[in-house]
């Protein structure tokens, strides 16, 4: 016991943040009579804040590294009304533009990494900058609206999974079989990982703490596919956009060397300099990725609303930066999850619907938000602080 308890001590800001996301959801679900949970909400969680949870994943990285990205708001503003000018005035198969629009976020994120990792201009400064000139574009071009987008585009986000497999009962079958498929690939992972750590003689957490690891995940991931199967719709296809990019960029920060000098860079960037970690090409990729996963938010985003808006994407770069911070990502750098912003990204999107739900007003929808954000950091500068003295 002794030693789940100091275990659960040093990972008090990990386990802390999955606690206060369960409590979120109960204090909400008694607040509106239990309509927070109603099956199509669930479904309607997934698909209104499936852009969050996409630029949440690449703003991590870029405050990992050290960094901050201002401009993906008006990336996806810009990005998503070429995309629509693309459908409707170009008259290019949806696919195509789909693909030209990863291409131009690409483009952005190369203009915005070589003003930082090559000429050495703070992110902060370059990214208000591109905030202001891809804002500025996208009014350019789209003007208020694009719209009349094709049905298959719009069924990027708007969309379900088809009922393969029919019913049980009240039951989307598909959607059990990939909530028991997640479950089954998380807890496999986790093994794999446990016995990796202990093949190289490292430090691994007591057997009791990652059963319950294992068995509050499950009936987390149970749970949520309960009620989604239960939804008209069943699974969104955003649902399995979002939970490839998940499965990707948690590979690609924990397992590549990318990853790995990502940590380092953010951790101590002099250092990672001497031992070879060529910062530069590091920082470039950073911004690189980090646009065109705003331009895929973009496409989601567009997708949802049925047209290109010249207005979208306003304040998405504070919904993402908040995500990663109430997920556990250090101001400093060096610290943070793709895990942990998903779940900051489900705290934002649950306070957005509940208090929507309540019809809250949105100013003081924003001060919440702001004072959940400023718990969140304080939380874990108080964790830190605690595990230094100890």
């Amino acid at each position: 016991m002794n030693a789940v308890r100091e275990y659960l001590g040093r990972n008090l800001r990990q386990y802390g943040i999955v606690a206060a996301l369960v409590v979120i959801v109960l204090l909400f679900q008694v607040l509106t009579d239990g309509r927070l949970l109603y099956p199509n909400n669930v479904a309607s969680l997934i698909q209104q804040n499936a852009y969050v949870m996409i630029l949440a994943i690449g703003m991590v990285m870029v405050i990992v590294a050290g960094h901050i990205d201002l401009s993906v708001g008006s990336v996806v503003a810009f990005t998503g009304g070429l995309c629509a000018i693309m459908l409707t005035r170009w008259d290019m198969p949806w696919l195509v533009a789909v693909l030209l629009t990863l291409v131009v976020g690409a483009l952005v994120g190369m203009w915005q990494g070589f003003w930082v990792a090559y000429v050495g201009i703070p992110a902060f400064i370059v990214t208000l900058a591109g905030m202001l000139i891809f804002r500025g574009l996208a009014i350019v071009l789209v003007g208020t609206s694009v719209a009349g987008l094709p049905k298959p585009f719009n069924a990027i986000s708007n969309g379900s999974l088809p009922n393969w497999f029919g019913f049980v009962g009240n039951l989307d079958v598909v959607t059990l079989c990939i909530g028991g498929l997640g479950i089954a690939a998380f807890a496999v992972s986790q093994w794999r990982a446990r016995t990796s750590l202990r093949k190289h003689d490292l430090t691994v957490e007591p057997m009791p703490a990652f059963v319950a690891k294992l068995g509050v995940t499950a009936a987390i991931i149970g749970i949520f596919t309960y009620w989604l199967s239960l939804s008209s719709g069943g699974t969104p296809m955003v649902l399995l956009i979002v939970g490839l990019l998940v499965i990707v960029y948690s590979f690609l920060l924990n397992r590549s060397v990318f990853g790995r000098h990502i940590y380092a860079i953010g951790g101590n960037r002099h250092a990672a300099v001497l031992s070879g970690v060529n910062a530069r090409r590091v920082d470039f990729g950073i911004f690189v990725n980090m646009g065109v996963l705003a331009a895929v938010a973009a496409v989601i985003t567009t997708s949802r609303a049925g047209a290109g808006v010249a207005q979208a994407g306003t304040n998405y770069e504070l919904d993402a930066i908040a995500a990663c911070f109430i997920g556990g990502a250090a101001v400093a750098g060096g610290v943070g999850r793709v895990s942990g912003a998903m779940i900051g990204a489900l705290i934002m999107g649950v306070l957005n619907m509940g208090l929507s739900i309540m019809a809250v007003d949105s100013a003081w929808q924003q001060t919440i938000k702001g004072l959940v954000l400023l718990a969140a950091v304080a939380f874990d500068m108080f964790s830190k602080r605690r595990a230094s003295l100890r």
